[in-house]
């Protein structure tokens, strides 16, 4: 804006115009008691601001901080102590100026507008074009009409206690590649924005580049890669190798954005290499590498293999299916439409492929099982350790504790205390079908000479036997209806994981030829319904 605003009206689209006046004088104290000509105060307003409230107050937010005054702009929120540090930050350590603010079409009291400005450094400038939304509220204890204070109001990608900086950027740009020289960008693989960050932070330096300057998001946590906002001054890339495939990398994209809340990993289990990360995610967070949750009956691989590694039973062994299962006062249940089976028929095989509950709870109180029975075949045998994986960027490792109790049982379906994400799932199907224990990683390990994790791994009869379950599941039982005409060699394990009060989080991991991969979605419901198509369009596009 210039000297002042009007706003007009015009359709429900209120536009920010030159006036003559500035709103420099608007008298704050004046404002804060609803002060008129007389100064005597006006009664403390309540119930939800007017479309004439929303728009005057917008208006008197977008005039102060055009012109940068930062203090003003932040007297016009519900929370000005948290907006002048960040307000302030805009203009003074992002060199952001010249600011012109567009308002669009006002929806109840939300008011969306794009920012347009430049970013300087050292006598050069690029411009600056985004969108945000702001939404008016009334003030609990002045009763005025507030922008109700979010960072994203200065900018969507803000969050708490992140801060706007120009400068040199404190590591060189990465040019990342995949796995055959075809170039990753964030605008191509949306999913990757944030693990290119964290590559670039660890491997910058180490790929050759020159840093340039940059205007960045800091976050707050330690060792939290800046966000890059916009380039002021170019620096020179390095090429940083992969082990991305380009194609599975598209179709991973693809297929989580066919379901919310979702991730997905594929890895090559011949070699560990990650070929895929992909996530779906209203909050950006990279579940399918950092996840902590319950995988459901996914876990039934694990599980089956320390069944089989202990004595106590084996793939055409007895494993009986009943309606309801008891551990130590706690009374499991199957899914529902599951027909029980008792029979001589009911064979771990037949109890895998069938995603039976109870006839893994029956098995687990036999000698020589304990308590930790389960936690050492995930550490022993697949790798699970928690913390020791070095993938190249941050993630989580699985957990499988040693349980007492109702949970000792919860933990062989998947449920109790386990927590684990597609990334090492993914990992335990390649396990599974190879028998060997492979660490995935995004970078080779060679590039910063850093030690892989390792495991014992399976026995060969282990082995064959978990990976032929896993084909009839994917032939005969529950994987059967998703992963029908994929050709090669294919497995699969379905998992419905329960959440209290909430739908159930929807898990599958399958394998076809040399691709390993596993997808979760919350509150997607059973492992076929919405974490099936995911795995499939990617074993489709891999395998």
């Amino acid at each position: 804006m210039g000297k002042g605003v009007k706003v007009t009206v015009i359709g429900g689209v209120f536009a920010v115009m030159v006036g003559g006046a500035g709103y420099g004088a608007y008298n704050i104290v004046s404002a804060l008691n609803g002060g008129g000509a007389s100064g005597a105060a006006s009664p403390k307003k309540s119930g939800p601001p007017s479309s004439d409230e929303i728009e005057e107050t917008a208006e008197k937010f977008f005039a102060a901080w055009e012109k940068g005054e930062a203090v003003t702009a932040a007297s016009y929120t519900n929370n000005d102590g948290a907006a002048r540090p960040l307000l302030t930050a805009y203009g003074e350590d992002a060199g952001i100026t010249g600011v012109k603010i567009t308002t669009g079409t006002v929806s109840g009291a939300t008011v969306p507008f794009t920012v347009q400005a430049k970013v300087s450094h050292d006598g050069t400038s690029k411009p600056l074009t985004y969108k945000s939304e702001l939404t008016v509220v009334r003030g609990v204890t002045t009763g005025r009409a507030l922008v109700d204070w979010k960072p994203s109001v200065v900018h969507p990608q803000l969050k708490q206690d992140d801060t706007l900086v120009t400068e040199a950027a404190s590591n060189p740009p990465i040019e990342a590649v995949d796995r055959d020289g075809t170039v990753l960008t964030k605008a191509k693989y949306p999913s990757l924005g944030p693990i290119l960050d964290q590559l670039r932070a660890k491997y910058g330096d180490k790929a050759g580049g020159k840093p340039g300057v940059e205007l960045v998001i800091r976050h707050p946590a330690d060792g939290a890669p800046d966000t890059s906002l916009l380039t002021v001054t170019e620096g020179e890339p390095g090429k940083l190798r992969t082990t991305l495939s380009a194609g599975v990398q598209a179709a991973a994209e693809k297929a989580v954005k066919q379901y919310a809340e979702s991730s997905v990993v594929a890895v090559k289990p011949s070699t560990g290499e990650v070929l895929a990360v992909a996530n779906h995610r209203e909050d950006a967070f990279n579940a399918a590498f950092e996840g902590k949750v319950a995988p459901g009956s996914t876990m039934k691989i694990i599980t089956a293999a320390m069944l089989i590694d202990n004595g106590v039973t084996s793939m055409n062994g007895p494993a009986p299916c009943p309606s309801t299962a008891t551990w130590q006062s706690q009374t499991f249940n199957n899914l529902p439409g599951l027909e029980p089976n008792e029979t001589s028929s009911a064979t771990l095989a037949d109890t895998f492929m069938r995603s039976c509950n109870t006839g893994f709870i029956k098995l687990v109180d036999e000698k020589p099982l304990t308590d930790a029975s389960l936690t050492a075949e995930a550490e022993e045998r697949f790798g699970l350790r928690g913390d020791n994986w070095k993938t190249g960027i941050t993630s989580f490792d699985g957990n499988v504790p040693a349980s007492a109790g109702p949970d000792r049982a919860a933990n062989a379906i998947g449920q109790g205390q386990v927590q684990m994400n597609p990334l090492t799932m993914a990992s335990v199907t390649a396990t599974a079908m190879t028998g060997e224990f492979r660490q995935p990683y995004l970078v080779s390990p060679e590039l910063d000479d850093r030690e892989l994790a390792t495991a014992r791994g399976l026995r060969a009869d282990t082995t064959a036997q978990l990976k032929q379950m896993m084909r009839l599941t994917a032939t005969q039982g529950t994987a059967a209806k998703i992963m029908a005409t994929l050709g090669g060699d294919i497995g699969a394990k379905t998992g419905t994981a329960e959440v209290d009060g909430q739908t159930a989080n929807s898990w599958f991991t399958g394998f076809r030829n040399d691709v390993a991969a596993a997808a979760m979605t919350e509150q997607g419901g059973r492992g076929g319904d919405a974490a099936g198509p995911i795995v499939r369009a990617v074993l489709a596009a891999g395998g």
